[in-house]
């Protein structure tokens, strides 16, 4: 299960990651919101973060305007490692080597067909287990 959240500004990406999750029969849960109206991002970069360190998802996707503020107030909450990503560089990076659970993306800064592969990217790339990023992942919890 993948946790989805925005604010106004990510709504209408959130909505061709929605459409593209249920092509590939992803299952989700939209934590908000629901509309273009004004929406304060801390609400659903929480609420996405606590589904994810609970357990209740797996992995969670934040967009805002620039993914910035969306990954600051996920990674207020313990468990959580959000990672801004607009390249497909980073996405793998982040699984691979921070093991993030969080990708978090910015609708003013990329496109939806570029956003599209970093979810496949984010989501399919498995965390290395190397030691040395175990270790590293440690010393940041």
């Amino acid at each position: 299960m993948i946790a989805l959240g925005s604010d106004h500004g990510g709504y209408g990406l959130k909505q061709e990651i929605i459409k593209h999750l249920t092509e590939k029969g992803i299952e989700f849960k939209d934590y908000g919101c629901f509309s273009e109206e004004a929406f304060d991002y801390p609400i659903s970069g929480k609420a996405v973060a606590h589904a994810v360190a609970g357990g209740e998802c797996e992995k969670g996707i934040l967009i805002c305007g620039t993914g910035i503020g969306m990954s600051m107030a996920a990674n207020k909450v313990p468990g959580v490692r959000a990672a801004v990503c607009h390249d497909c560089f980073s996405a793998q990076a982040t699984r691979e080597h921070n093991d993030a659970n969080v990708l978090a993306m910015g609708a003013r800064v990329i496109g939806p067909g570029l956003a599209l592969k970093i979810v496949d990217i984010f989501l399919e790339t498995p965390f290395s287990n190397d030691e040395r990023h175990i270790r590293r992942i440690g010393m940041m919890e």
